[in-house]
């Protein structure tokens, strides 16, 4: 049968890792504006403010404002949707978590001096990110499967039929005989027959579903050509939580530090499926590769949690009463992490020569025990100013800019650490590749925000102030001109576009209680990529573009003493 397989064309070896990807170390180094009803309504512009318990981890200068005790709390309550347009068509998902965003309280040690009058101790429990969030979505008609994708892993990595075909004594997805280690999903796509291998001498040449058609010499196809759709479908959830320790002061009522130990518990957990309904699909059969109906899914689950410590130091510079400037470092969060994913695929063939000779098979990676790894990370270092004005009593208007360092963040390898247990299903990855990776993808973003508060009465407040964040990724990636490494088992990414933030609220203070109200609109647009694209084949990979909106409805209860 002489028909024209298409396959990916530029090398894939590095467009896979055991481990963790350059893509992940985005996802793990998310932040959000998050944290009490008052900063949250002024669109987290309290740089220079200060007074508030969520500037503790954001400006810990902010803590040098307080005059007298607090402790309070915050609910979030957040209506989330996200819609997928792509040929195929448009799908929408809702979801309404229920989360606690900031409890803490602040402690005011009095010292009668008028250069240094007061020392303040605070301690804060800050949800920093929330990972909720599922899409699904579905391509109308493909022109190429993911099944080519990895046939050409396949023949770049020269993997051959004995590195995935288990025995008595060989494990292919953990071989412990010291020998090359096939990725996952290449092991998982033969024994579900989503790869063709032809044997050519000692070499084995990899082939996917996706064929081109035949064609005589008069233009009649002969043989037919591969059609079909897919759909995918993605749920995440956990967050990155935040414990403040902090301490501040001011000398003179002009100038106010701060400086906050940040400890940070990361939690995160990846549902994915992907699917492909193909006609006319290339399948291995004892009768060779036959033209077949083909209706198969990828289904993975990767879990990652640990902790990190970061370090954040603050100034507000206040030279007259109607003028504030805020300045704040942030070193990376230093994260020791572990990790735990597995893969499955089910699948129904249906051919004429041999009807249901492989229906409805279901198969799961290394019998069903997830591949473990265990890494340190560094997310990015964040630099923060910022600018109050006070109009008389009654209105506070204020900016500020962030910069965040999103091309420097780093993977390690600590298997030194470890030595002492050895699991079967541990897998290393190349860190110095997938850092190189991080800085061909990714720029350091800037986030600017502005946000008003007026006083109407003594008692009551309104609130207003917008956000803005721009992408982290660069426009090579964007445009599909690099081929995108991704974690084992999940070829699928998602490519962050711009973030933006319209908020308001309004405030009730009366003696020592307060109790604040926001709402907060965020819109965030990215791409879904079913796989990578291959710039030197010009095939590009399936892709949808999703837009994700949050409605939040913010409540602060507290009380000043």
């Amino acid at each position: 049968m002489n028909i024209k397989p298409i396959l990916l064309t530029a090398s894939l070896i590095p467009a896979i890792s055991f481990a963790q990807s350059a893509v992940d170390a985005l996802t793990l180094s998310q932040s959000d504006i998050r944290g009490t009803a008052r900063y949250m309504s002024m669109g987290g512009a309290f740089g220079a403010l200060g007074g508030d318990l969520t500037t503790l981890s954001q400006n810990p200068a902010g803590i040098g404002v307080y005059r007298s005790n607090e402790i309070g709390i915050t609910m979030d309550l957040n209506a989330l949707s996200a819609k997928s347009t792509s040929p195929g068509g448009s799908q929408s998902i809702n979801r309404t978590p229920f989360e606690l965003n900031n409890v803490g309280g602040v402690l005011t040690l009095r010292l009668n001096s008028s250069v240094v009058p007061n020392l303040n101790f605070g301690f804060t429990y800050n949800r920093r990110a929330s990972f909720n969030r599922s899409y699904v979505g579905q391509f109308g008609q493909l022109n190429t499967s993911l099944t080519n994708w990895i046939a050409g892993l396949n023949n770049n990595q020269g993997v051959t039929v004995g590195d995935v075909t288990p025995t008595n004594g060989y494990n292919p997805y953990n071989p412990m005989d010291g020998g090359f280690q096939a990725p996952w999903i290449s092991v998982l796509g033969y024994q579900a027959y989503l790869v063709n291998p032809i044997q050519n001498g000692d070499v084995t040449d990899w082939y996917g579903q996706w064929w081109d058609p035949l064609y005589d010499s008069a233009g009649n196809e002969v043989e037919p050509g591969t059609s079909g759709t897919g759909e995918f479908a993605v749920t995440e959830s956990g967050g990155i939580d935040s414990f403040n320790i902090a301490l501040g002061g001011n000398f003179g009522n002009v100038l106010y530090w701060g400086m906050d130990f940040d400890i940070t518990n990361l939690n995160y957990t990846r549902n994915t499926y992907y699917g492909e309904n193909l006609q006319n699909a290339y399948v291995q059969g004892s009768n060779g590769i036959e033209p077949v109906s083909s209706r198969w899914n990828l289904n993975n689950y990767y879990h990652v949690n640990g902790q990190g410590f970061a370090y954040k130091l603050g100034l507000i510079f206040k030279p007259i009463q109607e003028l504030r400037i805020g300045f704040a470092f942030s070193t990376p969060t230093f994260y020791s992490l572990s990790q735990e994913y597995l893969g499955s695929a089910a699948y129904s063939y249906n051919g004429e020569a041999e009807q249901n000779q492989y229906t409805n098979q279901n198969l799961i990676t290394n019998n069903g025990i997830p591949g473990l790894n265990y890494f340190r990370f560094r997310s990015p270092w964040k630099i923060n100013v910022s600018a109050a004005g006070v109009i008389g009593s009654n209105f506070i208007i204020s900016g500020e800019y962030e910069w965040a360092q999103y091309s420097k963040m780093k993977f390690n390898d600590p298997t030194s650490y470890y030595e002492w247990y050895t699991p079967t299903n541990y897998n290393t990855f190349d860190a110095d590749g997938t850092n190189s990776n991080i800085n061909d993808y990714y720029k350091n973003t800037n986030t600017f925000k502005i946000g008003a508060e007026y006083r109407v009465t003594p008692q009551f407040s309104v609130r207003a102030g917008y956000a803005n964040v721009s992408s982290p990724v660069k426009d090579n990636l964007k445009n599909g001109d690099v081929m995108v490494s991704t974690q084992e088992l999940f070829p699928a990414y998602l490519l962050d576009e711009t973030t933006n933030y319209i908020t308001a609220g309004i405030g009730y203070r009366v003696k020592g209680f307060y109790a604040d109200l926001a709402y907060v609109y965020k819109n965030q647009k990215a791409t879904y990529h079913g796989f990578t694209d291959d710039p030197a084949s010009l095939i590009s990979g399936p892709k949808a573009s999703v837009s994700f909106n949050s409605n939040q409805v913010v409540l602060s209860l507290g009380y000043k003493f």
